[in-house]
């Protein structure tokens, strides 16, 4: 899940919250950083699963997000971009950094961590397609009566459908899962209200925008979630758990995995993409990624694949043809935010 967001292509270059960018994207990016948040993000849930088996959640998520964060501000720094010179304005930067840190990652990225010590990964994936409801309804619920801002029928239907396919996936139990029923059905709770940060996360970047290139922004929301997961990390005790020459040799391959390619590479174009597409367009990943993890998961680490399970999928996935034709009707509207003329060449 989770990351880093910018809200300007360069330093001098700002960008409209809300809006997309001015210069019309090359299509091959698009379609690049697309196939790199679908299938680079569908594995990272089976790559979280073995980081943990013996790292704590937190302070692994922490150690993710401090070394991935660090690296894009010290490129950045190398690079000689600020995220604003005027002292009043950069505490503003930071402050939103911050927030949007905070709800992606401490509470999106770092919930769906901690889940997973109780859920299969393709399982967790599946659920976590909840956030494209979340993403409109906040939009929606911002908004207001602003005219054109409530979604029409198709992707109201789209997302009921995509929750239906929620409802059958949970409706039977969790196979697979790991310790009691209780705390199945906690972690599956804790999924749902990450995925919802998530969205929150999503939206307030594209309002409260960090106006610096897009590796200092990802840098600085990096090391603001990094940061708030270490003393998550150490309110919870996981420092006793800690024995680094117990950890094995895969738990330690799945972190630096997350680092270069979850963190640096997948949120990075993340962010790109909500800078030049919808949120709800930027938001399908969250259709495409649980099949993904549900093969890997299976492929790889022998995860049960129930029946009940793969038509969950295919309704989820399904839906996103419904959300994909309401961001294409909202490009037409004169009064919409965002244009998906772009984006055309990786949704059909």
């Amino acid at each position: 899940m989770a990351s880093a967001l910018s809200s300007r292509s360069s330093p001098k270059e700002p960008v409209d919250a809300g809006s997309v960018s001015k210069r019309r994207p090359s299509r091959v990016l698009i379609v690049l950083a697309f196939a790199s948040v679908y299938l680079i993000w569908g594995s990272t849930y089976l790559a979280i699963k073995y980081a943990i088996g013996t790292l704590p959640p937190f302070l692994m998520a922490a150690t993710r997000f401090l070394s991935a964060g660090a690296i894009l501000f010290a490129w950045a720094s190398v690079r000689g971009e600020r995220s604003d010179t005027k002292a009043r304005t950069s505490v503003t930067q930071w402050r939103r950094a911050f927030i949007t840190g905070a709800l992606l990652l401490f509470c999106g990225n770092g919930g769906v961590t901690w889940a997973e010590r109780y859920l299969p990964s393709g399982l967790t994936a599946l659920l976590v397609a909840t956030e494209p409801l979340w993403v409109v309804m906040l939009n929606w619920a911002i908004a207001g009566r602003r005219r054109g801002a409530r979604p029409n029928a198709k992707v109201l239907v789209g997302l009921f459908i995509g929750l239906a396919g929620v409802a059958v996936l949970v409706s039977g139990g969790f196979n697979g899962g790991i310790g009691s029923a209780a705390m199945n059905w906690i972690g599956a709770g804790v999924v749902i209200a990450a995925s919802l940060a998530w969205a929150g996360g999503s939206v307030y970047s594209i309002r409260r925008p960090v106006k610096a290139s897009a590796p200092l922004a990802s840098g600085m929301q990096m090391l603001a979630g990094g940061a708030l997961l270490t003393l998550m990390g150490l309110l919870t005790g996981e420092y006793r758990s800690l024995h680094l020459s117990h950890a094995s040799w895969l738990s330690i391959g799945a972190l630096f995995y997350l680092i270069v390619f979850g963190s640096i590479v997948a949120f990075t174009a993340y962010g790109w993409l909500l800078r030049t597409v919808s949120p709800a367009r930027a938001a399908t990943y969250a259709y495409v990624n649980p099949v993904v993890a549900v093969l890997l998961g299976w492929f790889i680490a022998s995860e049960p694949v129930t029946v009940r399970m793969l038509l969950a999928a295919v309704v989820i996935v399904g839906s996103v043809a419904l959300i994909t034709t309401y961001g294409k009707e909202r490009a037409k509207n004169p009064g919409a935010h965002t244009s998906l003329s772009d984006e055309e060449a990786v949704a059909g």
